[in-house]
């Protein structure tokens, strides 16, 4: 099983930095990362550029010109230029567990959906993390909200069994599906505008093509940043394309990453 690390990104690169420098702390490292820029400026490019140096694995930067929120779009652009069967996916804003990715690698299983643990950095933290560019968190860190999610423990996650129907607990920001069932579905839905509803409705897709979903609990953590929400002008609309999905069990769309893929 070959694996990607896909990172979604826009116009932060004092939080990529601390991504990428938490993918150096893996204790196993994925055959490759790839990261999606949904438009960010020159500064994003050239931290890009130094880590793709420091990396021992190939870093590869997918980019398309700022036209606003267009995450699903970039997503596909981005997977339909890898060439790997497993990927792990998460937000620019999300500093890995030195475990992360040997969590998901040992997990994968064919027919499954992964969903990882995300624990939340507190707002009063920020200052020491950007000063201290902090990657690396204990249980009982000081900078952390909700420490119960941050016990690393795989022992406890394996009592967790997969099951074929939607969580409320899916996250975009820290998920993995082969690349076979992206496929299958025709990846992102590139109807939905604006920010929300395209990750879950991606998940749904998959558990009505016949995947089941596993939660990661205890394993594959990641370390929220808190930031400003962006704009939800376009939520209800989107809300509104996730219901039809539900609605009609629907499993494949039409505008998705087919028209990208060679």
């Amino acid at each position: 099983m070959t694996t990607a690390l896909l990172i979604s990104t826009y116009n932060w690169p004092e939080a990529l930095e601390l991504v990428l420098q938490s993918v150096c702390n893996q204790s196993q490292l994925p055959d490759r990362v790839i990261i999606a820029d949904d438009g960010s400026e020159p500064a994003t490019r050239e931290l890009i550029q130094h880590y793709a140096k420091k990396l021992q694995v190939p870093l590869d930067h997918i980019w398309h010109q700022d036209e606003g929120f267009r995450k699903s779009i970039i997503l596909n652009k981005a997977v339909a230029q890898s060439v790997v069967d497993f990927i792990i996916q998460i937000d620019g804003d999300c500093i890995l567990h030195s475990e992360f990715i040997a969590d998901y690698i040992k997990a994968a299983r064919l027919g499954e959906v992964l969903s990882g643990t995300r624990v939340n950095i507190n707002d009063g933290f920020l200052p020491q993390l950007w000063r201290e560019k902090v990657t690396r968190f204990r249980l009982f860190h000081p900078g952390l909200r909700n420490r119960l999610r941050a016990l690393h423990c795989p022992f406890i996650g394996r009592f967790y069994r997969p099951k074929k129907r939607f969580s409320k607990k899916f996250r975009g920001c820290n998920t993995g599906y082969w690349r076979k069932d992206f496929i299958a579905i025709n990846g992102y839905n590139e109807d939905f505008i604006g920010w929300g509803r395209e990750d879950s409705d991606l998940a749904h897709r998959l558990i009505h093509l016949g995947c089941a979903m596993k939660r990661l609990k205890h394993r594959g953590l990641v370390y929220h940043i808190p930031h400003k929400i962006r704009s939800k002008s376009q939520l209800d609309q989107n809300n509104d394309l996730e219901q039809y999905t539900i609605d009609h069990r629907l499993v494949r769309i039409e505008r998705g990453v087919s028209q990208y893929l060679k």
